[in-house]
């Protein structure tokens, strides 16, 4: 019998290449396997592609509760934005790929598990990562870092393809690079490449419209969330991934969420693309507005240089180490009063605060108002400044000294 390799299928012409590859390289079995994150008609004959290929099986997960309830929520909880502005929509979903992958691959008693990610991209690093600290005996092949792979060009790969036996419907037209799941769909190329260039939105965008192009009347949203995880939509009880699924249709619809960036990759050079993310954006504004209410000013601050720290934890692949589960586990204690609703207005790319309960708000409106009540007296902060402001004092009193002495 042949040894097995597991491959991280994605259907399009890239990976479907590597399939003859992986059989004239290394004369192994290919075993196919495709992560569904939500990727939506992605997956359409797949199968049948797979096998036409030259694969001899093809495994279609479905994970994406686990992704939700695993992976995004607790994102969500940190508040973990990289470089204030990415919602890490991919950095997200490699774990629970690289996760199942090892799953199937030991169930199949592979001897290796292969990606399509090319040397130049972050997502190498991410499934590596999670292999090897799932299991670090098992052999991770990457075509595009090996010199036997001599395919460099759409046109190269459909000519492999080809010369295989393999005559699928791949296009050499040029087109945007994308990657697709349930909280995010990413933009790279074409106009992008040149930071220079206005985006195309006409031509780029597919999960809702531009700021200018959304409705002229906004829409009235609430979320309910129960120890940070949101458990309703507009008063209807759903799972997480039903909620970001309806949010995605309603942000698509008002021009939320849409980004341009230039981010810094891990390996080190810059990258622009566009992200649309318009209900995982508009899940993070609530949770963040019930969050206002709730933590008192030092955890709320320490929780935020935390986020930042998760973040690249998360960007960098590294959701399988001590760090991350360590600083999940303080985040993880911050919401367990982090119940309560959120009301905003979606218009025209914006999220508009329309009001925030919670049975645990901090807010004191007795405190807050510029009434006197019984619980604050105006005397107090006299002894407060005093010491608050000692050290600035004494410097100032030490620098008119020094002057007196000149």
């Amino acid at each position: 019998m042949k040894e097995k390799v597991v491959l991280a299928y994605s259907g399009g012409l890239d990976t479907t290449a590597i399939i003859p590859w992986l059989k004239e390289h290394y004369d192994y079995e290919v075993i196919c396997c495709c992560i569904d994150c939500g990727q939506g008609e992605e997956l359409d004959g797949l199968e049948e592609r797979a096998k036409l290929s030259g694969a001899s099986k093809l495994y279609i997960e479905d994970v994406v509760d686990e992704f939700c309830d695993d992976y995004i929520v607790p994102c969500v909880q940190a508040n973990a934005i990289y470089e204030d502005k990415y919602l890490l929509g991919t950095s997200m979903a490699r774990p629970v790929i690289a996760k199942r992958l090892v799953e199937i691959a030991r169930k199949e008693n592979a001897v290796a598990i292969c990606h399509g990610a090319t040397g130049k991209g972050n997502d190498q690093i991410r499934f590596e990562l999670g292999i090897k600290a799932l299991a670090p005996d098992i052999k991770v092949i990457a075509p595009w870092r090996l010199d036997t792979w001599q395919m460099d060009s759409r046109e190269a790969e459909i000519e492999y393809c080809k010369a295989h036996g393999i005559n699928l419907p791949f296009s050499t037209d040029s087109s945007y690079s994308r990657d697709r799941n349930l909280w995010h769909i990413s933009h790279e190329g074409l106009e992008l490449e040149d930071p220079a260039n206005e985006p195309n939105y006409d031509h780029l965008l597919v999960l809702g419209v531009s700021p200018e192009k959304a409705p002229d009347e906004g829409e009235y949203v609430s979320l309910k969330f129960e120890k940070g995880v949101p458990v309703a939509l507009n008063g209807k009880s759903m799972k997480v991934s039903e909620i970001i699924k309806e949010l995605n249709v309603l942000g698509g619809k008002h021009g939320v969420g849409i980004i341009d960036i230039v981010e810094n990759r891990v390996v080190g050079m810059k990258s622009r693309g566009v992200y649309e993310t318009p209900g995982g954006t508009i899940l993070m504004e609530a949770h963040q507005q019930l969050e206002e209410l709730i933590l008192d000013r030092d955890t709320y601050a320490q929780k935020k240089d935390l986020a930042n720290k998760f973040a690249q934890i998360v960007y960098e692949g590294k959701w399988f180490t001590p760090l991350r589960e360590a600083i999940q586990a303080f985040i993880e204690v911050t919401q367990q009063y982090c119940t309560g609703e959120v009301k905003f207005k979606l218009y025209k790319g914006n999220i508009i605060k329309a009001g925030t309960t919670s049975p645990y708000s901090l807010y004191n409106e007795s405190l807050a108002s510029f009434t006197t009540g019984d619980l604050y007296d105006h005397h107090d902060a006299d002894g407060f400044i005093n010491l608050f402001g000692l050290s600035l004092k004494v410097r100032a009193m030490k620098l008119a000294e020094d002057d007196k002495n000149k």
